[in-house]
């Protein structure tokens, strides 16, 4: 009686922190998590609605809305795999399973959609007859398959269930009695640790993350330098057919969109990816000096840094007027009728 006495006060302190973690990633996700499944549904309906937009590069960009609107829908869940829970086996599976094989899916297509746009402007001549157009059923499945299958490898054995006693990771590092819901009876202490090995987590990280990141980056930087040496050409056939050796005002224009497009693509590199690399260095960092603790500040940097990458696809989506001309023409439907009905009411 006297142990449990002493040991309740702890663990409603525990509770409570658990809990005050929790309102806190809600607080942060809900509202970026609703905003992107809005924009994406937004995308989505204007690439259903025009019937131009019904090809092949649309439909893998189609793709990447749909694994976005996913992440979207699981972003609450994954900062959420740093704390540690109550869940049963299965449950704790598929609390991190399931949100990480949605993350890889969405970076997969993201990874898609730039090369299929890079080969466009690096090699237009074969574009039409690039493998993806002829099989586009085998491009979607090997977006998405792979990392289904990653993903679930902790499922089929690679995960630390069997390692050492993990029962004290739900109360810190105090002594828990045998009946505590801890221990491993009907619920089980769910971390990430417990699911993913740091072997799997290294490899996932610097494998597979990183790569991608790098891969597009490369390709955005030398579709720039490819724009910015079409611009040069251009300019200079300009001067030579007006025989002028003067910057026009046309090449100033080109000049000047070219020099938006930059200053465009750099600040949406720095919102949307610079956030999540400080995020998962922070991760390995947390692995590194091996911490069983989520600090506020983890929570944080996983929110914004996840969410600020599923943030891409938004971008790239509403920068397009034919994406996003259905929503319009809609949205002025209703405000005319709203002025419509209004201007009825003063007249009455």
């Amino acid at each position: 009686m006297r142990g449990s006495l002493l040991i309740s006060p702890v663990m409603d302190f525990n509770s409570h922190t658990l809990l005050s973690m929790e309102n806190l990633v809600y607080i942060i996700t809900v509202p970026l998590s609703t905003s992107i499944i809005l924009a994406n549904l937004v995308i989505i309906l204007g690439i259903s609605c025009n019937r131009q937009l019904h090809n092949t590069p649309n439909y893998f960009f189609l793709s990447l809305l749909v694994a976005d609107m996913c992440t979207g829908v699981a972003l609450p869940f994954i900062p959420l795999m740093g704390l540690n829970r109550k869940l049963s086996f299965s449950s704790c599976l598929v609390a991190h399973i399931f949100p990480n094989f949605l993350f890889l899916a969405f970076l997969s297509n993201l990874v898609m959609v730039h090369y299929e746009r890079f080969i466009c402007i690096v090699d237009p001549l074969h574009y039409n007859a690039l493998w993806m157009h002829r099989n586009f059923s085998l491009a979607l499945l090997i977006v998405w398959a792979p990392p289904l299958l990653f993903a679930s490898l902790p499922a089929f054995g690679w995960s630390n269930w069997s390692g050492p006693d993990w029962n004290d990771c739900c109360e810190g590092n105090l002594k828990i009695p045998p009946l505590s819901n801890c221990s491993a009876n009907l619920t089980l202490c769910c971390s990430y640790r417990r699911v993913f090995p740091n072997a799997f987590i290294y490899l996932e990280v610097y494998g597979l993350v990183l790569p991608a990141i790098l891969l597009i980056a490369g390709m955005t930087g030398r579709v720039l330098w490819i724009t910015r040496g079409q611009m040069k050409d251009i300019c200079r056939l300009h001067r030579a057919v007006e025989r002028g050796n003067q910057a026009s005002d046309q090449e100033q224009r080109l000049n000047l969109r070219y020099t938006r497009c930059v200053v465009a693509v750099s600040l949406t590199f720095l919102a949307c990816w610079v956030p999540y690399l400080i995020y998962m260095h922070v991760c390995i960092a947390f692995l590194i000096i091996d911490t069983k603790q989520s600090s506020i500040t983890h929570i944080v940097l996983s929110c914004t840094g996840i969410g600020s990458m599923a943030v891409v696809p938004m971008v790239l989506g509403l920068a397009n007027k034919q994406y996003t001309e259905p929503a319009l023409k809609l949205f002025q439907k209703l405000r005319d009728r709203w002025r419509a009905r209004g201007s009825e009411e003063t007249a009455i």
